[in-house]
């Protein structure tokens, strides 16, 4: 048996209805996990001695509109002992009703549901230490969304310098 059909068959003995759907593309294994039981997945992962996941290394979010469910968030895990990768996914309907916190469970939670929170705007249920990051505090919106407005400059090249350049700032003073 290899390590992702261990992976599945622990999940499934352990919580038959955590599991909505997996994925194997070019050797990645991603599990599609119901988001009341993530927490519960995330610290049977971390727990048990045959899959020792005892590191995340992200968390990250994308953004389906105008699909729905609009959001996907995604946990990136990691087991020193069994030198494999796995990737948890957690469908989410509405950004104010995000997963509960893995942050209890791998310390680094906390500060990767921040990340995602301040670009994405995904809050995430039992995290109490959600603030702006990267945007400063009185920032309005969450940049990575397909719905956040684009601002546009013009990009220089060497056959529009000029142009560009006398639409700086600079150049108005």
């Amino acid at each position: 048996m290899n390590a992702d059909q261990r992976v599945v068959e622990k999940i499934k003995a352990a919580f038959p209805d955590a599991i909505e759907e997996t994925n194997d593309f070019r050797g990645e294994q991603t599990l599609f996990i119901r988001k009341e039981r993530l927490k519960d997945v995330c610290q049977l992962l971390k727990k048990d001695p045959q899959l020792s996941y005892k590191f995340l290394s992200d968390i990250c979010a994308d953004d389906y509109l105008p699909e729905f469910p609009r959001f996907a968030v995604s946990y990136h895990l990691y087991s020193y002992d069994h030198n494999h990768r796995l990737r948890l996914r957690v469908w989410v309907d509405d950004p104010e009703e995000g997963p509960e916190t893995v942050g209890t469970v791998w310390a680094i939670g906390s500060w990767l549901e921040m990340e995602v929170w301040d670009l994405m705007g995904i809050r995430f249920q039992g995290n109490t230490h959600l603030r702006r990051l990267f945007l400063p505090e009185d920032w309005q919106g969450h940049p990575l969304r397909k719905d956040y407005p684009l601002g546009y400059e013009e990009v220089q090249f060497s056959f529009n310098w000029q142009e560009v350049d006398a639409k700086k700032p600079y150049a108005q003073e």
